[in-house]
């Protein structure tokens, strides 16, 4: 059994973290996750009343009595606010949840050290997923429990200093005294096994988690990434300041076609917005919006349950560590 520090701090089997995935992330799958041994995760941006959040970490435990950690997503959108923000911050710390992973804005930007004290008295763990040193270091500044390392492998919003999770959990790792949790390529126990080397404390993946039985998403896109390669994700909305990555398909070809001869978010809205994504899912057309997935879909090959996935991921992981040990010599 393999016990790091955030298997210690949340009292989990496992170090391994589902991330926020928008119209994904909801009880059902984060409770099989975290029922599997991991931690859950619910997405606070598919609420937008305290009512349907509240309640949607109210049916999260009446699923599992495990851990699980909230998203709360700083990043610039037409739907959720910095109101709806303040809401899920205050949920959270009403309701105790284990913890949360913040993207984007800092808490101390989003509502002053008094909110980061308010979380802590509630016993929420704190985690910032940032793609640079120097935002990890403000976070442990600030109080923040721990970092995501998030490397430009990943699905969703890399930071563009697009810096690959080889070299930034090492330097996070090497920086800072709080514990990294590496995102970006991660997959399976091989590359779970790679992070721990590299001095992380677990991992977070989401594109992995899509390719299972409990994500209620068409069979269609499960069977798309199993499909596609490490090479069949491209960057989109450079030109926004937000960059993504996402899946090579008809609607992705068309947003790189109109920012290369300098469209701007007018013509790019109708193919980005939100609700495009959310009906995408449910139809299983993979052709009809951006599907912001990572590089490690080259290594997803079948759909698992979470628990057959997690068990697997950790005894391949095990045997990969073993198999490292073994080919150390004794000294001369």
């Amino acid at each position: 059994m393999i016990k790091t520090a955030i298997t210690d701090m949340f009292g989990v089997k496992y170090p391994i973290i589902c991330g926020a995935m928008m119209w994904l992330c909801k009880p059902p799958l984060c409770a099989a996750i975290s029922n599997a041994g991991g931690l859950g995760n619910l997405t606070a941006g598919n609420y937008e009343t305290e009512e349907a959040f509240r309640h949607a970490i109210k049916e999260v435990r009446s699923l599992t009595d495990n851990p699980f950690m909230v998203n709360i997503t700083a990043l610039p959108s037409m739907r959720i606010t910095g109101e709806h923000h303040k809401m899920y911050f205050k949920v959270c710390a009403e309701e105790k949840v284990a913890g949360i992973e913040v993207s984007g804005a800092p808490i101390d930007k989003l509502g002053g050290m008094e909110l980061i004290e308010t979380l802590k008295k509630a016993g929420v763990k704190l985690f910032h997923k940032v793609g640079s040193v120097r935002h990890a270091k403000h976070a442990e500044k600030v109080g923040y429990d721990g970092v995501y390392a998030a490397g430009i492998e990943e699905g969703g919003h890399p930071l563009d200093d697009d810096v690959s999770t080889m070299v930034l959990t090492p330097r996070m790792v090497e920086t800072l005294s709080i514990p990294v949790v590496t995102v970006g390529g991660i997959s399976n126990g091989t590359t779970l096994a790679a992070a721990l080397a590299l001095g992380a404390e677990g991992v977070m993946m989401a594109s992995r988690f899509i390719a299972t039985r409990e994500c209620e998403v068409h069979d269609n896109i499960k069977q798309e990434l199993i499909k596609r390669q490490e090479q069949d994700t491209t960057l989109i909305t450079k030109s926004l300041g937000m960059q993504g990555r996402a899946l090579k398909n008809k609607t992705v070809a068309e947003v790189l076609e109109i920012e290369a001869r300098g469209g701007g978010l007018e013509e790019l809205i109708p193919l980005i917005g939100g609700q495009r994504g959310a009906d995408a899912w449910v139809s299983g057309d993979v052709e009809a919006a951006p599907m912001y997935v990572g590089q490690s879909i080259g290594l997803i090959h079948n759909v698992p349950s979470c628990k057959e996935l997690l068990e697997k991921m950790m005894s391949d992981a095990e045997e990969r560590i073993n198999n490292l040990k073994s080919r150390i010599g004794s000294k001369p």
